[in-house]
């Protein structure tokens, strides 16, 4: 538009110049000798060249707006231009005080590295840099963002971070950021043992609650061997942990910029939260099974009013409603109770209403948590899927049993943290009798007479002999004063 004005601005002047100076352009029709013209043609040809000269020499002179307006116009935007070119390839600068990288390889099951500045991931390579201005010699450190630190042989599947602090003076800033982030980055891995439900929540989604919660949900989650079932299968769990879309580290090539990372996760124990380590000393495990109350709720809410439309006007759906329910998880194969149809009978005639679970990796999460959440009474033999307890309200009774050779294991992986959580928990310990291995063994056989001088071989006898190969057949005569107690404790 400017342009134009300026176009017309010299039209006019051309028309002015035009009018006062006819003989120059030839516009002068009177007829007359030629002689007689040539002197006022050659006056008027030095006025035009002393004008044309005015023109020439007036922008350097004397203030002339429009050339000088263009010009101010497309200095701002090629200003404008380049901030937002520097605004989308380069984080803001921290101080030489806020920039440090150091790592704590204290704790006896996992290490944990924090990174404070110019952050910018760098998947191709497996690195974090730290860009620094400071003077100091460049530093490196490796980790395994997986919190079985202890257990080589696992820890060897896990794939190592690097992170390194570039120096910017020496190195140069060969990564532009592509992505900038206004929150704190923490990365870890879901590999390692991720597929089986213990180890999903005890070395993953607890110990990711635990180093995360400071944030209040602002905070993006950097997945190293990234599973998109994971992600489907607890994505109601990570919404409460974080407002943010989750980043495959090593599909996502892309530059990450952050001005804060944590690599690697701080665990407190077995499917536990310590209130003594976290930062506000109040935080326990019974605020992260409220968190799990949040992230289902909006799911059971749908199940229920469903559940309700179909159910309607049934007397019996009423009448069951009344009784204190009993969650049964049933197992097929190895510690299986060849006798559950049995038990199952006995439970509903001490007057439980008994629901018999067989989840699978396909089950939703979001209904077997309805079943427990409304569940007073949860059952089941010595296994991964005991983690479900953490699905009870608090003041309900946990009953585990026990097969042979399993005690340290029932009671450090389950027994412990459910008391934790404030469930009342029992622990049914099979005698030699109710093990299918008492017909396979002489009775005095250390397997079925001394269990823990079998287990104290290691791992492989413990999984060979009382993990795969044994069954449990309930005394239901025995197994019904630990019943009839929970129905006790259930009406009080």
């Amino acid at each position: 538009m400017m342009r134009q004005n300026l176009k017309k601005v010299e039209h006019i002047k051309q028309d002015e110049s035009m009018k006062m100076f006819p003989y120059v352009f030839g516009l002068n029709n009177s007829s007359g000798s030629s002689a007689k013209r040539s002197k006022p043609k050659l006056i008027y040809l030095l006025l035009f060249t002393l004008i044309s000269s005015c023109f020439v020499f007036a922008p350097h002179l004397f203030y002339f707006p429009y050339p000088s307006a263009l010009f101010l116009i497309d200095s701002s935007i090629k200003e404008i231009e380049d901030q937002v070119s520097q605004n989308i390839t380069e984080p803001p600068k921290p101080s030489k005080n806020e920039e440090r990288l150091s790592c704590d390889r204290t704790g006896y099951r996992s290490d944990i590295c924090f990174m404070k500045g110019d952050i910018r991931t760098h998947s191709p390579s497996s690195s974090i840099f730290l860009y620094t201005s400071s003077d100091d010699h460049v530093s490196q450190e490796h980790i395994k963002p997986y919190t079985r630190k202890w257990e080589t042989s696992i820890m060897e599947t896990v794939g190592e971070l690097n992170l390194v602090t570039k120096d910017v003076k020496l190195l140069g800033d060969k990564h532009s950021c592509q992505v900038i982030h206004e929150v704190p980055a923490v990365l870890f891995s879901t590999g390692g043992y991720t597929g089986n439900l213990y180890h999903e929540f005890n070395d993953g989604l607890i110990p990711l609650y635990i180093t995360s919660k400071r944030f209040n949900k602002k905070v993006v989650f950097v997945i190293a061997e990234y599973h998109k079932w994971w992600e489907m299968k607890y994505g109601d769990i990570l919404s409460q942990l974080s407002d943010y879309p989750l980043i495959d580290f090593t599909k996502d090539k892309r530059t990450h910029c952050f001005k804060e990372a944590i690599a690697g996760l701080r665990i407190h124990g077995e499917l536990t939260v310590d209130p003594s380590q976290m930062q506000d000393e109040r935080t326990t495990i019974t605020e992260f099974k409220n968190l799990l109350d949040q992230a289902y709720r909006p799911r059971i809410n749908i199940l229920d009013a469903a559940e309700e439309r179909r159910f309607k006007g049934k007397a019996a759906k009423r009448r069951n409603a009344k009784k204190p329910k009993l969650a049964l998880f049933s197992r097929a194969g190895s510690r299986a109770i060849t006798n559950e149809d049995q038990m199952v009978k006995l439970a509903q005639r001490i007057g439980f209403q008994v629901e018999v679970l067989r989840p699978d990796r396909t089950t939703e999460l979001a209904k077997i948590y309805r079943v427990l959440n409304s569940s007073t009474v949860m059952v089941g033999v010595h296994g991964a899927a005991m983690t479900h307890f953490l699905f009870m309200k608090p003041g309900g009774v946990f009953i585990q049993i026990i097969p042979l050779g399993t005690d340290w294991a029932a009671e450090t992986y389950y027994g412990e943290p459910a008391k934790k959580l404030g469930l009342d928990y029992i622990g049914y310990k099979i005698l030699p009798r109710e093990s299918s291995l008492y017909e396979q063994y002489d009775k005095n056989d250390p397997i079925l007479r001394d269990p823990r001088s079998i287990t104290q071989k290691g791992w492989q006898f413990t999984k060979g002999i009382y993990l795969t190969k044994q069954q449990v057949r309930l005394d239901l005569r025995r197994f019904k004063k630990i019943l009839s107690d929970a129905y006790a404790k259930s009406n009080r």
